[in-house]
């Protein structure tokens, strides 16, 4: 399994391109964007080295729908605070980046195989504006979400990623947020990394490098060991979407990559262009 690089090493990686990356980012607490830490800081370096995109779609382990893929059109996408019992402070930050409405229609049309419809009640849940504060903190650039449909099997959301994949060579960055571990139940604050944890994000990484993505979304074959590291898969699918966007023309990148909380990985990842030798 690849070493995480340095976020330097990453800037120099992602070399002037037609197309963009793709990026999933593992977020953790909502109060990663409220206080200095690793993961917020890591978020800002990886904004100053990504390019700056036409509009950025992010899957979020947020929004969660059942039996359709809802894109959100709204113009103003509304910043929403779902969480409790966090300082105030948390529930007074906004991210009051315009949408792309007319973009976001035709990824529903794009999507329609897949039960796509638009929705323009959603905005941008914490899954999206904790991370995307750091990527552009001045929330310039359009931004919508699309939602995971929690009825559709492990594949069915890499497929999402191949279909999405071509809005990459139009200047749209894929932006994926989630965990690739998250089990709740079994955190230790403080403690160190559980177990399962530790060998469910191994096996996760090493699969990913080796573009084994059928592996990564079989579900019968992954078993207890995937059933420990999410007892809910909804962190899990912004990966595999993000994973399923990526070709044979991409490098792959590691970051923050250590367990948070004994049972939260906090691996993030980028895919981008192979820099020309």
């Amino acid at each position: 399994m690849s070493k995480a690089p340095t976020l330097s090493q990453l800037r120099d990686s992602l070399a002037p391109s037609a197309r963009m990356p793709l990026v999933f980012l593992g977020h953790g607490s909502p109060m990663n964007a409220l206080e200095d830490t690793a993961y917020s800081r890591a978020w800002t370096d990886l904004g100053r080295a990504l390019p700056r995109p036409e509009a950025i779609l992010v899957v979020s382990a947020h929004w969660m729908t059942e039996g359709t893929t809802l894109v959100d059109v709204s113009a103003l996408p509304r910043t929403i605070h779902d969480f409790y019992g966090f300082p105030r402070p948390l529930y007074e930050m906004t991210y009051p980046a315009p949408g792309n409405p007319a973009l976001a229609r035709e990824v529903a049309t794009l999507l329609a195989s897949h039960h796509a419809e638009t929705d323009d009640r959603w905005g941008l849940d914490h899954g999206a504006w904790a991370v995307l504060r750091f990527l552009y903190p001045e929330a310039d650039v359009p931004v919508f979400q699309l939602s995971i449909d929690m009825t559709q099997d492990l594949p069915h959301h890499v497929e999402i990623g191949r279909t999405l994949s071509e809005l990459r060579d139009r200047g749209v960055l894929i932006l994926g947020s989630g965990n690739v571990v998250h089990n709740l139940r079994a955190m230790r604050p403080g403690g160190r990394p559980q177990d399962f944890a530790l060998e469910f994000d191994s096996l996760f990484a090493d699969r990913l490098e080796a573009r084994d993505f059928d592996a990564l979304a079989d579900r019968p074959k992954l078993g207890s060991l995937l059933r420990m590291a999410h007892p809910t898969v909804d962190h899990y699918l912004p990966a595999l979407t993000v994973a399923g966007a990526s070709d044979a023309r991409d490098d792959l990148t590691f970051m923050t990559d250590a367990i948070d909380l004994g049972s939260v990985s906090m691996r993030s990842f980028v895919f981008h262009d192979r820099k020309a030798a």
